[in-house]
């Protein structure tokens, strides 16, 4: 397996996991929530069961986000390469590893850090269909693509 197919694989499998997380901890409240209606009265099971309510759905819009970026990440073929930077492409600048993907945690893959980044950010937008040799500036740093995979 090549370094980029790892790193891919380590985002979805982190992805994944946080959706299992979300997913589990959703229910779990959903269970409370049921059995807290069953043997509680009063202003106390109705302050609860806001609270439980908020709570869940604010896990259930971090799901959502975590399943935007699912579907990202399932969009890419990580078989392709380009000679010009594009979604799923690995780059490498400044001696820095970039996943062109959506924004997620950095990595550590063969003792390689790599940073996920957004085809929407700023550094993202400004590598977008370029090619080795390309440099740019972003706040007062200069960047050159030293390689595409």
């Amino acid at each position: 397996m090549t370094l980029k197919q790892k790193i891919y694989h380590h985002y979805i499998q982190q992805v994944q996991d946080k959706i299992d997380v979300f997913r589990d901890m959703i229910s779990a409240l959903t269970e409370d929530s049921k059995n807290d209606a069953k043997g509680s009265a009063g202003d106390k099971h109705e302050t609860a069961l806001s609270m439980m309510h908020i709570e869940q759905e604010k896990l259930n819009r971090k799901l959502a986000e975590i399943l935007e970026q699912k579907a990202i990440l399932d969009k890419i073929d990580i078989t392709i390469v380009s000679s010009k930077i594009a979604l799923g492409g690995l780059v490498q600048a400044n001696g820095m590893l970039l996943f062109i993907a959506t924004a997620l945690p950095k990595i550590t893959v063969e003792n390689k850090t790599v940073f996920a980044v957004s085809p929407q950010s700023p550094l993202g937008s400004k590598l977008m269909g370029n090619e080795v040799g390309f440099s740019f500036e972003i706040n007062g740093t200069k960047y050159l693509v030293e390689s595409i995979c």
